[in-house]
C-alpha cells in the first residue's frame, strides 16, 4: 500500500513537471520555441499524458480505491462532460463560460487528486475527439483541466480541518475555487500559443527578449485580450457550483454508499 502511494505521488510531481516545464519554456528556452517544435511535440505530450492516465487507473486499481464499477462511473463522468463541451461548441453561451470545469472540480474534490487529473484530461480529450478539436494546444488542455481536478483536494482537505462538511462553508469554498481557476485556466492556457501570436506591439513572444520582458508582453496580451473572457468563465464556475454542487455531491455519495466500502476520507489523497 505505501510503495503504491509512493509510486502515486511520483506520478503526481512528473505530471506537474512536465506541464510546468512545457508552460516557462518560452521565458527559459526561447530560442526553441516554434510552431514547428510544437507541432512535432504534439503526438509525443499526448502519448505521455495518456500513459500517465493509464499509470494512474494502475495505482488506484491496486491500492483498492479504483474497481470495475468505479472505472465504469469515472467513464460515465468523463462522457457526461465531454457532451457538456460538445454542447458548448455547438451552442456557444457567453463567451469563456464552460459547462464542464464544475464537474472535473467536484470530482477531484469528493474522490481525490489522482481521480481528478483523470477525469479532467481525459475530459478534455474525448472531448477533442468528439469537436474535433485536436491540435497542438491539447496537450495543454488535458494537462491544465488535469491539474483542475488534482488541486481540488485542497479544498477536501480545508473543509475536512475547518468541519464545514455539509455546511454552506463547503460550498462556498467550491464556489471561490472554481472561481480562482476559471482565470488560472485562461491565464495558464494562453502561454501554450501565445509564442506563436503575432499580436499588438508590446504583446508578441520574442526570441531576443529576456525572459522579464517576454513576461511582460505576456501580462500586457493577457490583459488586454483575455481577461473579460475568463471573468465569464469564472463567473460561470461560480454559479454552476453555487446551485448544481450539492445535488452533484449526494450523487456521488450514493454511488459511494451503494458500491464502495471506503468512506469519502478514505479516497481524498494528497
Amino acid at each position: 500500500m505505501i510503495r503504491y502511494r509512493l509510486l502515486g505521488l511520483l506520478t503526481d510531481a512528473f505530471v506537474f513537471a512536465l506541464g510546468f516545464f512545457s508552460l516557462i519554456s518560452p521565458f527559459i528556452l526561447p530560442q526553441a520555441m516554434s510552431l514547428s517544435s510544437q507541432t512535432a511535440a504534439f503526438p509525443i505530450m499526448v502519448s505521455l499524458i495518456i500513459m500517465l492516465c493509464l499509470l494512474i487507473m494502475v495505482f488506484e486499481a491496486q491500492s483498492s480505491l479504483l474497481d470495475s464499477k468505479m472505472i465504469a462511473f469515472l467513464a460515465v463522468l468523463t462522457a457526461i462532460n465531454a457532451g457538456l463541451r460538445f454542447l458548448e461548441n455547438a451552442i456557444p453561451g457567453p463567451g469563456g463560460f464552460s459547462p464542464t470545469f464544475f464537474l472535473i472540480i467536484l470530482a477531484g474534490y469528493f474522490f481525490g487528486s489522482r481521480i481528478g487529473f483523470l477525469i479532467g484530461a481525459m475530459t478534455l480529450f474525448v472531448s477533442g475527439l468528439i469537436t474535433g478539436g485536436i491540435g497542438p494546444w491539447l496537450p495543454g488542455q488535458m494537462i491544465t483541466a488535469g491539474w483542475v481536478g488534482q488541486s481540488a483536494v485542497l479544498v477536501s482537505l480545508l473543509v475536512k480541518q475547518l468541519e464545514w462538511k455539509d455546511k454552506p462553508g463547503e460550498i462556498i469554498l467550491l464556489a471561490v475555487f472554481g472561481a480562482l481557476w476559471g482565470l488560472f485556466y485562461g491565464l495558464i492556457m494562453n502561454l501554450w500559443f501565445w509564442p506563436f501570436l503575432g499580436v499588438g506591439i508590446g504583446q508578441t513572444f520574442t526570441q531576443t527578449a529576456t525572459a522579464l520582458e517576454n513576461f511582460q508582453r505576456y501580462l500586457v496580451y493577457y490583459l488586454t485580450t483575455s481577461l473579460i473572457w475568463d471573468t465569464t468563465r469564472t463567473i460561470g464556475n461560480v454559479l454552476m457550483i453555487t446551485f448544481m454542487a450539492k445535488p452533484v455531491l449526494k450523487i456521488f455519495g450514493r454511488f459511494q454508499q451503494r458500491f464502495s466500502f471506503f468512506t469519502q476520507e478514505d479516497r481524498v489523497q494528497p
